[in-house]
């Protein structure tokens, strides 16, 4: 599927850009270098005509992304969270592709939940509105139960919208192939991984069932955030196509004219999203992954509300603890530390130097402490990091690139909310809090623990381990005459009384 045939859809991407007046905005805000802008419009101009007409009451831009497909959609709704790389204008133009996209009929969402529940619509629901918002992947209805007068969220897939997302990824890997091809220098950045981490995320959304498991899980962990509310899930009215969750009422996390006529604080609210977004990435490591304003609202009580679960991500323990330790580092502004944890966790090759590395990352920090978010200039921070990961060969790592790109999203949905917030003041009682209970001595304590339980879990097989090991060693030819047995024979007796012990620990501790 991924060969040259997706030429043509590369070149209706450039081409739908012109038609569409797309192209020369995007370039501006992008602050785009006079060579790249000749060529892109020198590529495109010819071939416009072969372009997707889209919506003409539609900004350029926005006309362009919808008509492009869902994946397009879905890096616009990124940009649209980013007014200071792409400017004011267009984020509230992208703004729309959040929730406000073009829906499908009514009857055809009614035939999906039918065809899901195996239940009529109106033997479910006393009342079924039309769609209150649309984005890429799905529409949702406010409907009310006919058992119990409740009201609830409806979320319906688009039809097709499976096929749409391949044919889309599908041109992405052909792309991403290409680039490594004739950029060789680009191949530390994985592009065809990053396209395959992509695909993975967004093929989760399209099956509502894992989506509804999110949830449920997200509930769980955050039920005790103040200031945070999760809506619980109906699992006898969600399936593969459908999802049914309780309704919340409350004013869109993208209006501030809403949030100040309700009379909310929003500088306290930019400083809780980001606060949120960090208790959840480190103290849970499970944490929602497209945080911009579809998908947030603010409830009469000053509760910030989340909704849509379809990606979320998920980070281990030793990755947090690395994460913490450079936000931190920057935080305090110990830029050797931050480099050392770079290369302690394989980040920067260790042929790469750690001062060099350090003084490059004090030429990112310093910029920007002390100055409000209005004063920063992300599009040129950006530039400059990715010029600094070049120069120290620092590989994309995939583990780290949903945490990296929610994490810009949450900023851009703060910075919106509060144009003046300081980010590292903001993060700081929360990172500290982190690497207090899990860098400190009570984090060894609790390390030691768990792996006394681990090991106890081998404790009943002991015995066929060593048995196992010892007819193996029994089986295999005699050692060399310079080689001494009886150091295996020790090492294997130190490793039978470590799993012992670890078994003996855990029991006491249970």
């Amino acid at each position: 599927m991924r060969g040259p045939h997706n030429i043509w859809r590369l070149i209706r991407t450039g081409a739908t850009l012109e038609r569409t007046g797309a192209m020369p905005v995007v370039l501006d805000a992008m602050d785009a270098p006079t060579p790249l802008r000749i060529v892109a419009r020198a590529f495109a101009w010819p071939v416009q005509w072969l372009g997707v007409k889209g919506d003409p009451d539609m900004p350029p831009v926005t006309r362009a992304l919808t008509a492009l497909g869902p994946a397009y959609i879905k890096f616009g709704q990124v940009l649209s969270t980013r007014p200071d790389v792409v400017g004011d204008e267009l984020a509230t133009q992208l703004r729309v592709l959040q929730d406000q996209l073009p829906a499908f009929s009514s009857d055809i969402a009614r035939q999906c939940i039918e065809d899901e529940l195996g239940r009529s619509v109106d033997d479910v629901f006393s009342e079924f509105s039309e769609p209150v918002a649309a984005a890429s992947i799905a529409q949702v209805h406010k409907a009310r139960l006919r058992e119990n007068d409740e009201y609830v969220a409806v979320k319906v897939l688009r039809p097709d919208v499976e096929r749409a997302f391949r044919k889309d990824i599908d041109a992405f890997y052909f792309a991403a192939s290409v680039v490594e091809m004739l950029s060789p220098a680009s191949r530390r950045l994985h592009p065809e991984e990053v396209i395959k981490h992509f695909e993975g995320v967004v093929l989760g959304e399209l099956d509502l069932r894992l989506e509804s498991a999110s949830a449920s899980e997200f509930l769980a962990n955050t039920q005790g955030d103040e200031g945070f509310q999760v809506p619980g899930i109906r699992w006898n009215l969600s399936g593969r196509r459908v999802m049914t969750l309780d309704w919340v009422e409350g004013a869109g996390m993208g209006d501030n004219d809403a949030l100040d006529a309700a009379g909310h604080d929003r500088s306290a609210l930019a400083a809780r999203v980001l606060q949120l977004f960090l208790s959840h990435a480190l103290r849970d490591g499970f944490f929602h992954a497209d945080m911009h304003q579809g998908n947030l609202k603010v409830a009469a009580n000053g509760d910030v509300v989340a909704y849509d679960f379809g990606i979320m991500g998920q980070i281990d323990e030793y990755t947090r603890r690395v994460y913490a330790e450079i936000l931190y580092g920057f935080i305090k502004r110990d830029y050797r530390r931050v480099a050392e944890v770079h290369f302690e966790a394989g980040y920067v090759p260790a042929d790469q130097d750690v001062d060099e590395f350090a003084r490059a990352l004090r030429a990112v920090g310093e910029p920007i402490f002390g100055v409000d978010a209005s004063g920063i200039s992300m599009g040129s921070l950006l530039s400059y990091l990715f010029e600094v990961t070049e120069r120290f060969g620092m590989e994309t790592r995939m583990e780290l690139i949903l945490l990296q790109r929610t994490m810009v999203v949450v900023e851009g949905v703060a910075r919106s909310l509060d144009p003046q917030m300081n980010i590292w003041d903001v993060a700081k009682p929360i990172v500290e809090n982190y690497i207090k209970d899990s860098i400190g001595p009570r984090a060894v304590i609790g390390d030691l623990i768990r792996t006394a339980k681990v090991l106890g879990r081998f404790g009943p097989r002991l015995p066929q381990i060593a048995e196992a090991a010892l007819m193996q060693y029994n089986q295999t030819p005699p050692p060399a005459p310079q080689s001494r047995p009886w150091r295996w024979i020790a090492g294997l007796i130190g490793a039978a009384a470590l799993v012992s012990l670890g078994y003996a620990l855990a029991i006491w501790l249970n």
